[in-house]
């Protein structure tokens, strides 16, 4: 059975954006039945150009992304959620939407919180190395859970692992 797994971030550009892609990238490279989607509180409506520089520069794939709302996960046919991961910590702080969790059962919930690299002090240079440490810290965690045998793993020992891979 597939885990779906929902990314949350406010607007909806940057951090949330190269989870969902840095985890559907992974997932299907390692062969597990796992798919990303990702959203905001509150959408801008755009991705961040230089999010999608950082996930195209080592060969992830872009295409078909999109800034879109959490009210398009909270919807009857909306992909039944494992996992909820808020990246921001505006998101994490909100009252989100009651998503659809699979068996009827509310999704797991997990911070793993980023500074937003859009606000990175500097030129275009910076900016880009600044996405890029998001990229590859978002990519670290990314591995963990993927890691995690989530086919067979109970939901309390899947919380308590989610929430060690966001000490790390």
């Amino acid at each position: 059975m597939t885990t779906h797994v929902l990314v949350l971030c406010t607007h909806n550009s940057a951090r949330s954006v190269l989870a969902e892609c840095m985890l559907n990238h992974w997932a299907r490279r390692l062969g597990r039945d796992v798919v990303a989607h990702s959203a905001g509180s509150a959408p801008s409506g755009r991705v961040n150009a230089f999010a999608l520089e950082a996930l195209e520069r080592c060969g992830i794939a872009t295409a078909g992304v999109r800034s879109k709302s959490w009210d398009e996960f909270a919807v009857a046919g909306a992909p039944p959620l494992s996992i909820v991961i808020t990246v921001c910590d505006s998101a994490a702080a909100e009252v989100c939407p009651v998503f659809v969790g699979r068996d009827g059962e509310a999704p797991i919930r997990v911070h793993w919180g980023y500074p937003d690299p859009s606000n990175a002090d500097g030129d275009d240079a910076a900016r880009r190395r600044a996405f890029e440490l998001t990229r590859q810290a978002i990519g670290y965690r990314v591995l963990q859970l993927l890691a995690l045998p989530l086919e067979s793993i109970d939901r309390a020992t899947l919380r308590t692992a989610l929430h060690a891979i966001a000490a790390t």
